[in-house]
């Protein structure tokens, strides 16, 4: 990495979104102004309102475009396999200009704010250099061997939990279990693996959700972030190449050259991908089961349905709701004009629930014929490079779940993150019946 510019200016304060006069949470979200839909208003997703919205847009209007002063102009498509088509042509369709983190969804970034460049957000031919670089890591005799270790670790987080409580689930499940294996994959001091975990909630919050209070206390946390793992990097450099990330970002030749906000960038894409699509599929399963009862009982039948059920979780949970992309051309879907230049929001989470596309797709299936044709991974050279850790780190954990409890019970209802970015359980109270 080269050598550690100056930050640059302090960044703007950036006011939350609708933080003045926010509109009221609709009642009849078939009864409003389809044009006044704006479905990245976190607080839909917090309230689980989000649904019904994105039925609507699907049927009346799938590419529907909002032009705000609070978010920009964006274009959300809703339907399954626009949004497919939009992912696999990123000569039409950059990412280049950001994935769209935050409000202002339909801006282009901000010079003076904190500048991140992760290779999710760049296009060929340097994409592929750096994911090429690092994707080793994720390679099946690697994943092979992390399978043993994913296992004794899942364990032991599950025998210690308090039988007869309630707990947070997912604090002490899935937050530990990703956490832990974060630490794996960074070789991070695992003492200091919560860490990581703030870090990706920073990574992906505005001062909109709650997590951080304003623009200036993210920067300040995410500079932490590099100064730790910079540090970290000085001592991988000098030592022979290791099997861990740190270690193949400094010893990559298409890597060990980045600046200081390059790197950082990447970091913050491995974490975000290495935590929010298992941490929330985790607590995603376990809500989606107790809502299913007949389901649980098929599990309890039959475990050999897991790694079917674990696909269903993640098009269920769809972790990650939207990915942005910036249109290179004008193009035409279903009749609307979309200019180059201006912003496309796939919203995987609506694709997730198409009926044109997914049988019965608002029902929670753990048999499901075809359950890994979802698009919570995403498709074509963005598609997740860690799609397959995170569903044999699902599976394991389900696997060792059902060797120790005939039961994983909610006992309270949940509470949800204030983001349409990560659509995030933070809390999950539960009681924990062995078999």
């Amino acid at each position: 990495m080269s050598e550690q510019q100056e930050s640059g200016p302090a960044p703007k304060e950036v006011s939350p979104i609708f933080s003045k006069n926010p509109p009221p949470i609709p009642d009849d979200p078939w009864g409003m102004p389809i044009e006044d839909i704006n479905m990245v208003d976190g607080r839909l997703f917090e309230q689980n309102v989000h649904w019904e919205l994105f039925k609507r847009l699907r049927e009346q209007d799938p590419v529907h475009l909002n032009d705000l002063p609070e978010t920009g102009r964006y274009w959300s498509l809703t339907k399954f396999e626009d949004i497919m088509f939009v992912d696999k042509n990123h000569e039409m369709f950059s990412s280049a200009h950001g994935i769209g983190i935050g409000p202002r969804v339909g801006a282009e970034p901000d010079p003076e704010e904190l500048g991140l460049s992760m290779f999710i957000a760049m296009d060929p031919p340097k994409h592929d250099l750096q994911r090429a670089t690092v994707s080793g890591v994720v390679a099946p005799p690697n994943l092979a061997r992390m399978e043993s270790i994913i296992r004794e670790r899942a364990g032991n987080i599950l025998d210690s939990l308090p039988i007869g409580e309630t707990f947070n689930w997912v604090d002490l499940v899935s937050i530990e279990l990703t956490t832990q294996m974060l630490a794996t994959l960074f070789d991070f001091p695992f003492e200091q693996r919560r860490k990581l975990t703030r870090w990706s909630d920073v990574a992906t919050s505005g001062p909109e959700t709650g997590v951080v209070e304003s623009e200036e206390q993210r920067r300040a946390e995410l500079l932490e972030c590099l100064a730790a793992f910079t540090e970290i990097w000085n001592e991988r450099a000098v030592k022979p190449p290791g099997p861990d990330l740190i270690s193949m970002l400094a010893h990559g030749k298409d890597t060990r050259d980045m600046e200081p906000f390059e790197f950082l960038g990447n970091l913050i894409l491995l974490i975000v991908g290495g935590n929010d699509t298992t941490r929330n599929s985790i607590s995603g399963g376990v809500l989606a089961l107790n809502e299913h009862p007949a389901e649980y009982e098929k599990l309890r039948q039959d475990v050999s349905l897991i790694p079917n059920m674990v696909s269903e979780i993640i098009r269920w949970q769809t972790p990650l709701p939207y990915m942005r992309r910036t249109a290179n051309v004008d193009v035409e879907i279903r009749g609307k004009q979309i200019k180059a230049g201006e912003q496309v929001l796939m919203w995987y989470v609506s694709g997730n629930r198409d009926g044109d596309v997914i049988d019965r797709p608002d029902e929670f299936i753990i048999d499901r014929t075809g359950a890994r044709h979802h698009l919570s991974f995403g498709f074509g050279i963005h598609r997740c490079m860690g799609n397959r850790l995170a569903e044999m780190q699902l599976r394991i954990i389900w696997e060792e779940i059902m060797n120790r409890f005939s039961f994983v019970e909610v006992v309270g209802e949940p509470k949800r993150l204030r983001s349409s970015f990560v659509k995030g359980i933070t809390e999950l109270m539960v009681r924990v019946h062995p078999l």
